[in-house]
């Protein structure tokens, strides 16, 4: 039951987030959905065949190796926000996707405590640290290109300046999923 309730939150999150952010040029966030949902797919597949993870019980997905519906809405969500949200100088898009890396290792740590989700021995988190840095970097770049500056709504630089708000988020996202990675270390550790 706990897995059922997980997929709905995670697949309306994600739908309406892409909703939400696409309403602002549809057409061009509706290219980059699909390149990022359908690259999502197959950098998923290719893991799963490879057996790096796997998905032992996926609710709504019978028969399927992976969870496609969230694959399609939580990934591109966190694309299409990455983009439309993302600072326009380098030395302040570093902390932003900081974060997000962060706020998606952080459920993975999650989802692995379920049946959900199953690293193999080959795989593990700071592979999926690097591979999510990968992921959002070359969708910034290439949804730089495919949505006008006019389309999008960058946080301000000064937003990340000591004491603003943005400092603080990420700040506090930071501070407290490392704290929580030293604890699952800890834990882990001495099972």
């Amino acid at each position: 039951m706990e897995e059922r309730i997980i997929i709905i939150i995670l697949f309306i999150a994600g739908v309406t987030g892409i909703l939400l952010i696409s309403r602002n040029n549809w057409k061009r966030y509706f290219f980059l959905y699909l390149i990022s949902a359908i690259s999502g797919l197959l950098i998923c597949y290719a893991f799963v065949a490879i057996r790096l993870y796997s998905f032992p019980d996926i609710p709504f997905h019978d028969g399927l190796a992976m969870p496609v519906g969230i694959i399609v809405t939580v990934f591109p969500f966190l694309v299409l926000f990455g983009v439309f949200y993302s600072p326009e100088k380098w030395i302040w898009k570093i902390p932003f996707y900081w974060t997000i890396v962060h706020l998606g290792i952080a459920g993975e740590v999650f989802l692995k405590q379920t049946s959900l989700f199953r690293f193999s021995t080959e795989w593990d988190l700071w592979d999926s640290y690097t591979l999510w840095w990968l992921y959002l970097i070359l969708f910034d770049l290439l949804g730089g290109k495919i949505i006008p500056r006019e389309n999008r709504l960058p946080i301000p630089d000064d937003a990340f300046r000591y004491g603003k708000w943005g400092w603080i988020v990420s700040h506090v996202i930071l501070i407290s999923t490392i704290f929580l990675a030293g604890v699952y270390t800890g834990a882990a550790l001495f099972r």
